[in-house]
């Protein structure tokens, strides 16, 4: 055992603190502010979020606010079992909401003022009645006696739509640790409610002396498993309880004249739904033993049809505990799976079950057999398909037609089959092979209309047609469509697709035949905004404009962008999009310093890798959570250059992480200084995530970047040992790969200015906040520069205003110092070599 003797006190003078660097000591100086032109960026005016209703000729208008405070984001938070809640409102914690309603009318474009709102409004939730008569919507309160207001909590408030006035919706509050807490009955009269109970009982506190150890025990006889790693777990019985009592909910039925009857005796309820005749009720409830390795959705449950008086009358499955899964991303649960209702049907039950043990190892002809049961559910479970992968879910139509997708992650190749729901035996007929990766061959989605129940259901046509939307990726750019599709003849035929020099994405339907179109409509310097497009018109009368957003930052209306493309070092084409200052002239100005931001993406064929994504024509969105901030600080920005990781036939995209990473990045930076626009020796690379991953790899691997930016990331894949990102193989299947993928490895190898950024309460299973703690250690350790920021009560992306400008702050003075005013590197090796 050593001992460590003090230190000798010795004077220092002003020389050498002036030489000292104040980033290697620990400091909690207050928030601080970038400059004014970031700062604008943070505060610029949001549009408002449009919420259509079920008729589609009317929309809620929702007034998004300006980012939450420190005050706001701090607010008590539990982690339980994967959950986070306030306690206070029995609510999940981190929501976003919004500071109004109005209704915007389609077909006149006018807006239409509503009273009777709380006097500051916070809308998390809302949802329109299936006949639309009314628009139900959650209050976040905070207690204030000052204000009348006794109790914090979630309340239910109505909007009456023919009055325009709003109410608050019976006394209660609810519970929304799990959803939102609410939705409506069929009959459009009635609310579907999870309370918080009103006999609950106080909060389980903990006594301060553990009534003994946490034990775990394994499972010898139970496989190999693949456990990833979660935050916010329980950790003793205490934890236990807690959860338990934030868990318990009440099941009422609320109609909206404020008359509630409540459903059987509270309990751990995770889900609730109506089936579409509103006679019965599908439940799930968390059981116990729980898991001090698994989050809550792993624990075991059980799922139930009961009546609406809450009586059981028909146990589906109950579901044991989960401790992980067999290895690979093809992997699910052996037993029943992905409950639901059959939309189309009065009250019939539609699962999945796996043939193959959920193990995507073993061999098997049919992997998945998806069976449906009707009311009252005595009869055997008929089998409306057999699968040769995995089981995605089902569009449902009616009774002779809904559109069922099965897919398989290894092979990439996902499968859409047209199935007959009255006549199970009915042969499925294939409608479309395509690998997920192709984007150029990607058909689109089937358009859903809300049927009489406000549940979702194919729109078809007479003519057992249905409509298409889809994203329309090519070569030149994404230019979205609507298609209709003849289910008999299989032919298609293009009813709109977005056109040079607009970008413009379909929103929803309005006619069932699919002539009017909701849509968002942009250019380069135009912000989206909403338009009704007849396609009955002709020319410019097609067209009519819904809103009339400006510009939220019209300093940077000018700024340049460019969607660019350039090849890799073998061949594979790599896309990107240049972003430049306004009124930058490459002749006049020269090179800039450059930031580059990317997120690698995992491909099994270099064809789909090399595929075309993005568009020219969107609109230069500048916003503060993306590089393009730093357009306002004279730098050009790369962002969302390609960094594809090919693995060909059998060979595994990590197998060649590094190489590839590598030329990814050497091919993008020779493509902007050979365009002009960059200096070599002023580049940085940024990113968030896999992104931040990524930079501490190629700082640790190159020179081309004088410095990072990396935000919540990971830097050491043992300690995701379980597979990471798309990686399905363990640490211990490839240990080499793990190894050399982890920049924690290399971090002697780090020469350049590294900045990390994390959230101290970071919920992402992959991005433990030890992750960045033990990199900067590393690189502190070993002489390198690198600077730790950690923001408090901050999670994988940050919520309040105070910390994004901090991280504005952080970031900014970063590059100014090590990028824009960075010496020649030169003349750096010289002065070291001095």
């Amino acid at each position: 055992m050593s001992t460590r003797l003090p230190l000798p006190l010795l004077p220092i003078t002003v020389g050498l603190m002036a030489a000292s660097s104040s980033l290697a000591m620990a400091q909690d100086s207050g928030y601080q502010l970038p400059p004014a032109p970031l700062q604008a960026i943070v505060d610029a005016p949001r549009a408002p979020v449009l919420n259509l209703s079920p008729k589609r000729n009317l929309a809620a208008v929702l007034p998004t606010p300006s980012l939450p405070s420190i005050s706001e984001v701090a607010q008590p938070e539990l982690k339980l079992a994967g959950l986070r809640i306030n306690p206070r409102t029995y609510s999940a914690s981190r929501f976003s909401f919004y500071t109004g309603l109005g209704l915007l009318d389609i077909d006149t474009q006018k807006e239409i003022k509503v009273s009777g709102l709380p006097a500051t409004p916070r809308i998390a939730d809302l949802a329109w009645s299936p006949d639309q008569h009314y628009l139900a919507f959650t209050h976040i309160a905070y207690a204030d006696p000052a204000k009348g207001v006794k109790e914090s909590g979630v309340e239910l408030w109505l909007l009456d739509v023919q009055t325009k006035v709003a109410r608050k919706l019976g006394s209660q509050p609810l519970s929304a640790v799990n959803g939102r807490g609410f939705s409506w009955m069929p009959d459009s009269k009635t609310l579907l409610l999870m309370l918080k109970p009103a006999k609950l009982g106080a909060v389980p506190q903990s006594v301060g002396i553990p009534a003994g150890p946490a034990t775990q025990d394994s499972n010898p006889g139970g496989g190999v498993k693949q456990l990833r790693t979660y935050p916010d777990l329980l950790k003793n019985e205490e934890d236990a309880k807690l959860f338990e009592h934030y868990i318990t909910v009440q099941l009422a039925l609320l109609d909206v004249t404020g008359k509630q009857r409540l459903i059987g005796q509270p309990g751990p309820y995770s889900r609730v739904s109506s089936s579409p005749d509103g006679k019965n009720l599908l439940t799930t409830s968390i059981l116990r033993p729980y898991s001090y390795i698994v989050p809550a959705y792993d624990f075991g449950h059980k799922i139930e049809v009961r009546d609406l008086s809450g009586k059981v009358s028909h146990t589906v499955a109950t579901l044991p505990l989960e401790e992980g899964l067999p290895p690979g991303n093809d992997a699910v649960s052996a037993g029943v799976r992905d409950v639901t209702w059959r939309v189309d049907a009065p009250a019939t039950l539609v699962w999945a079950e796996a043939q193959d043990g959920g193990d995507p190892a073993k061999a098997a002809e049919i992997r998945d057999i998806v069976y449906t049961q009707a009311a009252p559910f005595t009869a055997k479970p008929a089998v409306l398909a057999k699968l040769g992968s995995r089981y995605q879910g089902v569009a449902w139509g009616r009774g002779d037609l809904a559109l069922l997708t099965e897919a398989w992650y290894k092979t990439r190749v996902v499968k859409q089959w047209k199935v007959t729901p009255d006549q199970p035996a009915t042969p499925a007929e294939l409608l479309s092979t395509r690998s997920l990766e192709d984007r150029y061959n990607d058909p689109g989605q089937p358009v859903m209309r809300p049927d009489a129940a406000g549940l979702p259901r194919l729109l078809v046509s007479a003519d057992n047609t249905i409509l298409l939307d889809g994203q329309g990726a090519t070569a030149e750019g994404d230019r979205p469509f609507i298609d209709r599709f003849n289910l008999d003849t299989r032919k298609t035929e293009r009813l709109f697709q977005s056109a040079a020099p607009y970008y413009e994405n379909v929103v929803a339907v309005l006619d069932e035949d699919g002539s009017r179109l909701l849509s968002t409509r942009e250019t380069p310097t135009e912000q989206p905004n909403y338009y009704v497009r007849n396609l009955k018109q002709q020319g410019a009368a097609q067209l009519t404009a819904l809103t009339h957003f400006p510009h939220p930052l019209p300093q940077l209306k000018d700024v340049q962008k460019e969607l660019i493309r350039y090849k890799r070092a073998d061949g594979v084409d790599l896309t990107a999009t240049l972003m430049l200052p306004p009124n930058y002239d490459v002749k006049r100005d020269g090179p800039l310093p450059t930031l580059m931001w990317a997120y690698p993406q995992e491909f099994k064929s270099a064809s789909a890798a090399s595929q075309t994504k993005g568009s020219p024509y969107k609109f230069n969105a500048v916003s503060y959570w993306g590089p393009a901030a730093f357009l306002s600080m004279g730098y050009a920005v790369l962002d969302n250059p390609s960094f594809p990781i090919v693995g060909n036939g059998e060979q595994e995209p990590n197998d060649t992480y590094l190489a590839q990473l590598v030329a990814d990045a050497e091919a993008a930076v020779n493509e902007v200084v050979k365009r002009g626009v960059t200096d070599r020796n002023r580049v940085a690379i940024g990113g968030h995530s896999y992104g931040a991953f990524m930079t501490g790899n190629l700082l640790a691997h190159t020179r081309l970047f004088r410095a990072g930016i990396a935000r919540s990331g990971a830097y050491n894949r043992t300690l995701t040992p379980f597979g990471f990102q798309a990686e399905e193989r363990s640490f211990w299947k490839a240990q080499d790969v793990y190894q050399a993928m982890s920049p924690f490895n290399y971090a002697d190898k780090i020469k350049d200015a590294l900045l990390m950024i994390h959230g101290e309460q970071d919920n992402n299973p992959g991005t433990f906040p030890i992750q960045s703690e033990r990199m900067f250690q590393a690189v502190k350790g070993l002489g390198g520069t690198a600077r730790l920021v950690m923001l408090p009560n901050e999670s994988h992306a940050y919520r309040a205003r105070e910390s994004i400008m901090q991280m504005l702050y952080e970031s900014n003075n970063w590059l100014e110092k090590y990028v824009k005013n960075a010496k020649p590197v030169e003349a750096e090796v010289k002065q070291a070599v001095k």
